[in-house]
């Protein structure tokens, strides 16, 4: 389970919808004593600026790794934004999941009024989501998230990245 502070929270949110129609990207660490425990929210840089795809600049990433190390913190949350799908991982971002004790938070912001936020663990490629709770006192902003939605509002259409970058036919490869 995700443990997660309000302020936090909206403030990935915000960050998500800022940065709209692109991905945002960014991390919280905390002691890396095993707790488990989101403290220091850092936004980053989407270097891809695409709306499909998010990438951390390099020299971005060294600096918060030496940052992190200097300071005995590790990453516990990594997060980004889908600007046009569900806020469940895509191939790519499986891919590239490399912290196994990390929660990797997914935001949609496919739609206007609300946001999708829910949390996953991702290793060694299977992909567990788990429950999010948020601590704090709700906010004019926290009305506007939605925690792991089991189902899109009707009136939007449903898009996945089940079968991105499998080529023109939509079928899964082998």
């Amino acid at each position: 389970m995700l443990r997660i502070r309000r302020d936090h929270v909206d403030a990935i949110v915000a960050h998500s919808r800022r940065d709209h129609p692109d991905e945002a990207c960014g991390v919280i660490a905390g002691p890396d004593d095993g707790s488990d425990s989101p403290e220091r929210y850092i936004p980053m840089v989407n270097a891809a600026r695409s709306p499909t795809f998010y990438e951390f600049d390099s020299g971005d990433l060294l600096k918060l790794y030496r940052e992190m190390a200097a300071n005995d913190e590790t990453p516990v949350v990594i997060y980004h934004s889908h600007t046009a799908t569900e806020a469940y991982p895509s191939r790519t971002d499986i891919q590239f999941a490399q912290e196994p004790f990390a929660h990797y938070v997914l935001v949609s912001t496919r739609f206007d009024d609300v946001a999708e936020f829910r949390s996953y663990r991702i290793v060694d490629g299977e992909v567990t989501e788990e429950p999010v709770e948020i601590v704090g006192e709700p906010t004019a902003e926290s009305a506007a998230i939605r925690l792991n939605p089991d189902v899109a509002p009707d009136s939007a259409p449903v898009e996945s990245y089940m079968f991105a970058n499998t080529g023109s036919d939509d079928v899964p490869d082998a």
